[in-house]
């Protein structure tokens, strides 16, 4: 009898978050699941790794047949911590998530969530991201688990290549209503954003960024079009960011 595979779960909103728990009892009926995830919220970090500040961790309850662990630590160290002392072995997959809100277009860039998967590719294992189209505190994360047990089949059965992870964003309805999977491309966007100057109780200065998201590209497959037209999202993104057409061109100037 072959044993089940062995898979590593992070997220960025915190161990004790919803969609953690409930991506954590998805995988248990994929294999053997082990939790490192940020013993507070971590959104935002990107792929930020702590380097200055000592590390804890802490034993915790996620429920039966699931073994879990929080750490002072942001996404991309849960991984690191797991993989190199926690289970001192690499496992069959990394899954992160699933995060309370979309993380498409710009917003990979900044999310925690796709950073603790981008660790996991680092280190040569299978890693994909998971998020949900929804910032409600009270979503139902039951559909977006179930998509998450297909993926994660998916992947442990066909692999996927050195370099590449899988970035995930499911909309937010009854899986009835969802209308499959769709491969999809990162869509341009940015924030148009300003930092507003508060006081203190004492009267000195602080600042509180703000904004609004700005879609640059209305292409029908981008992450952002495919969720909204009720897809599921699937990108395959790659560590080398080197523009090789780029840098072709780049041999002809003068320096």
């Amino acid at each position: 009898m072959m044993s089940k595979p062995t898979i590593l779960i992070t997220n960025d909103d915190g161990i004790e978050a919803d969609g953690l728990l409930v991506l954590a009892h998805a995988m248990k009926e994929v294999g053997q699941v082990f939790v490192v995830a940020p013993r507070t919220e971590q959104s935002a970090v990107s792929y930020m790794v702590t380097i200055r500040d000592p590390l804890r961790f802490f034993n915790w309850d996620l429920g039966e047949g699931i073994t879990a662990c929080a750490l002072t630590g942001t996404p991309a160290d849960c991984i690191k911590f797991g993989v190199g002392t926690w289970l001192g072995r690499k496992p069959d997959l990394v899954v992160s998530g699933i995060n309370q809100g979309p993380n498409t277009a710009v917003n990979l860039l900044h999310s925690g969530t796709v950073g603790g998967a981008i660790e996991g590719c680092v280190e040569g294992i299978p890693s994909v991201a998971f998020s949900l189209d929804s910032f409600d505190k009270h979503a139902d994360y039951t559909t977006a688990g179930k998509v998450a047990q297909k993926v994660a089949h998916q992947v442990l059965n066909l692999g996927l290549p050195d370099g590449i992870m899988l970035n995930v964003n499911i909309p937010y309805m009854p899986e009835k209503d969802l209308k499959g999977f769709r491969i999809a491309r990162q869509a341009r966007s940015r924030w148009d954003e300003a930092f507003t100057e508060r006081k203190d109780p004492i009267g000195r200065p602080y600042y509180w960024l703000a904004g609004y998201h700005i879609n640059l590209d209305q292409g029908p497959d981008t992450d952002l079009a495919v969720v909204e037209a009720g897809y599921v999202s699937v990108t395959p993104l790659q560590l080398d960011r080197t523009d090789y057409a780029f840098a072709r061109t780049m041999q002809e100037w003068t320096w």
